[in-house]
């Protein structure tokens, strides 16, 4: 039976702040690595049909468990009736409104264990919809405001090779062995990744048993393993999805296929078929049509995402936005079927963009983000009258829910922020001026773009030391948003550079494969040339220079530090440093196969060993501080390793940090989160003293 719950939220939704991190008589006029701790922001925004409300998930920390949380709050499109829907320190997410806006479904694991809920808006009573011991995902009403389909993982037993013995009775034996035989049996985020299929699902939107409605050994909601989504028909007799359901779908990480099942019967229709990624179906308002994004498959590092539009049987595909020459996202329908609007990157900002059915197109919103990061992310959604709700970051302002308005002329009313989520925090602080920067790579003259943060109280006829942080990838773009990270180090008397060197998406596919089969490489002149341009402006000491970055950053770190000896100091968080030894081990390990070089490591040695970290470590003389989560499947543990200790035995001071229960990103708790920063500040204020 379902579970039920009468919630009523007279007050707002208060954080617990520990004693040590709690607001002091004097509060310090900049960020520090404390403040992580008490940032908040929006995600996920959901319109309701009238666009008279915005349903979003509020992202906290808390300091007493460390851990992070999330709440579903609603605010009035003109900014009043703020609200929490949900408290308390649980993880919410994944808000849809009903078709007639009476309700409103989300994903919630304040019963123990995550399951989809539906809060009525008139009274205030909520109801657990699914209680069963898989966690629900993606929940998506049907159009007559019935049913909801959702993403569930349907387990098999796990593989066992003989016959295990049994302990005696009341003995204690150790966990035993665990078996696969999956090419990718872990994943970073997740970990061990549990034997079975996810699979789609509908149930009464009041309650009752769920329903499977796909079947047969296969991933289906476009991902190896969670995530992806489910949609409808727009008469409610289908369920559309991505599904990977070609021969040795792990090993073809990219490909995906669209597929309509009944909802009545499960009977399978296959709307595409090609070598691809084929995600995000979306079914016009009127039945006619169905939009997806996607590309053909040429096995290059970076290719273009675009939107295509095809007839409901499958037949009259067509690309609409090839004259964009740059990747889209996240396709929705305007209430007339005539336009679909969808996410864009361009030149480091990520946009809304309208495209009409004969590929016409207008940005109808700027600056989307997400979270307290630099890289490019959002999302949004579209009301019958055209209204968008989005989250927005600016350099200022961490993520906030606003709103675009409908076009009342020739021109679109500026957006309207309807959120102040860290007026709190930043209040009575002063940041770091962010500044835009153009400059000519030395490889080949090309105009790379950056951006420049000077400490607080700067002073362009001071000397400054300099941080150039690399982001990873390195298919990603950083932009003109709030990145919570970089404005800490400004904060701490450094000039901070990051930039999106060639490779990094937004500018185009021509500019986006200038690394294929060939990174790390070329991109050391993109960035060695934005060090010097903010030399050039003359308040950097240039005795005073350091680098970091993650992931791809921190290969690009470990690139930098082997071609040059300008940095005092360096620090890689989580980098890949041997490139036979990560495509045999990392959980990403088919795509970087098939799609970063040129084949395996045992044909194409020279290729992997030429790219490799490892090929230019005996170069190193800058001092190097290695940082990575202990449960990192992305960029395993071990690649530090190799890095460290081959820095050990050449000599070099170099320093290896483990952080324990972290996945790739460091991110999962807000106090590992915040020793990034003290590690980094401790470590570059080291070397910046060896000159004083």
């Amino acid at each position: 039976m379902p579970r039920s719950l009468r919630i009523v939220f007279p007050v707002l939704l208060a954080l617990t702040q520990s004693a040590g991190l709690a607001a002091q008589d004097r509060r310090p006029s900049s960020l520090s690595p404390a403040d992580i701790f008490q940032l908040e922001y929006a995600a996920d925004p959901a319109i309701s049909p009238d666009g008279a409300w915005i349903a979003y998930v509020r992202r906290w920390s808390d300091p007493m468990t460390d851990r992070r949380y999330s709440n579903i709050w609603v605010v009035k499109r003109d900014g009043s009736g703020h609200r929490a829907l949900t408290s308390g320190k649980f993880s919410e997410d994944s808000p849809a409104w009903s078709p007639d806006g009476t309700r409103l479904a989300f994903a919630s694991n304040r019963g123990g264990s995550t399951q989809l809920w539906v809060r009525w808006m008139d009274t205030g009573d909520a109801m657990a919809v699914t209680n069963g011991p898989q966690a629900p995902s993606a929940p998506a009403w049907s159009p007559d405001g019935t049913q909801l389909a959702f993403l569930q993982l349907v387990p098999r037993p796990a593989l066992v090779i003989g016959t295990p013995l049994a302990p005696p009775p009341g003995a204690t034996w150790s966990a035993p062995p665990k078996y696969t035989d999956r090419l990718v049996f872990r994943q970073d985020q997740v970990g061990e990744l549990p034997s079975g299929f996810v699979h789609a699902f509908v149930v009464p939107a009041e309650g009752g048993t769920p329903r499977q409605v796909t079947s047969g050994d296969f991933q289906h909601g476009g991902q190896v393993y969670g995530g992806g989504a489910v949609t409808w028909s727009a008469d409610g007799n289908e369920l559309l999805l991505a599904a990977r359901r070609g021969e040795n779908p792990e090993w073809t990480a990219r490909e995906t296929d669209l597929f309509a099942f009944s909802v009545a019967t499960g009977a399978m229709r296959r709307l595409t078929d090609r070598f691809g990624p084929d995600q995000s179906p979306a079914a016009s308002p009127d039945g006619a049509l169905i939009a997806w994004v996607g590309y053909d498959d040429r096995k290059q590092g970076y290719q273009n995402t675009l939107l295509y539009v095809m007839n409901r049987d499958g037949s009259g595909k067509r690309a609409l936005s090839t004259a964009m020459d740059r990747s889209v996202g996240s396709p929705t329908w305007s209430a007339d079927s005539r336009a679909l609007y969808v996410t864009v990157d361009d030149s480091g900002n990520t946009k809304v963009a309208r495209v009409a059915l004969d590929g016409t197109w207008r940005v109808v919103a700027r600056n989307l983000g997400t979270g307290t990061s630099a890289y490019s992310g959002g999302s949004y959604s579209v009301a019958r009258d055209g209204s968008i709700a989005y989250t927005l970051s600016t350099p200022s302002v961490p993520s906030e829910v606003a709103l675009a308005p409908i076009a009342t002329g020739a021109t679109r009313p500026a957006a309207r922020v309807l959120t102040s989520l860290n007026a709190d925090v930043l209040a009575g602080k002063t940041l770091g001026a962010v500044e835009e920067i153009w400059y000519e790579s030395s490889k080949d003259k090309r105009k790379i773009q950056g951006w420049i943060i000077t400490p607080p109280g700067f002073d362009a006829k001071k000397k400054y030391p300099l941080i150039l942080e690399i982001h990873g990838g390195p298919f990603a773009n950083y932009g003109d948003r709030f990145d919570e990270e970089k404005q800490i180090m400004a904060a701490n008397g450094f000039v901070v550079l990051y930039t999106n060197p060639r490779g990094s998406t937004s500018y185009g596919e021509e500019f986006g494969n200038l690394i294929h089969h060939a990174y790390p490489g070329d991109d050391f002149f993109d960035l060695n040339s934005g060090v010097d341009a903010v030399i050039a402006k003359g308040y950097v000491d240039e005795k005073n220079l350091f680098v970091t970055g993650g992931s791809g950053g921190g290969v690009l770190t470990a690139w930098m530090i082997g071609h040059t000896d300008r940095f005092r100091a360096a620090l890689a968080f989580y980098p890949v440093i041997n490139w036979e030894s990560f495509s045999l081990t990392a959980d990403m390990a088919p795509s970087s196969v098939n799609n970063w070089f040129p084949g395996m490591p045992w044909d194409h040695k020279d290729n992997y060993d030429k790219r490799s970290l490892l090929s230019v470590v005996k170069n190193v003389k800058t001092p190097t501080l290695i940082m990575t989560g202990e449960e990192d499947f992305r960029t395993p543990m071990s690649e530090s390793e190799q890095y460290y200790k081959a820095l050990k035995m050449l000599g070099v001071e170099s320093v290896l940090v483990r952080v324990p229960e972290e996945p790739h990103g460091i991110r999962r708790r807000p106090s590992h989160e915040a020793s990034k920063l003290t590690t980094m500040q401790g470590w570059f204020e080291k070397h910046k003293a060896l000159l004083q």
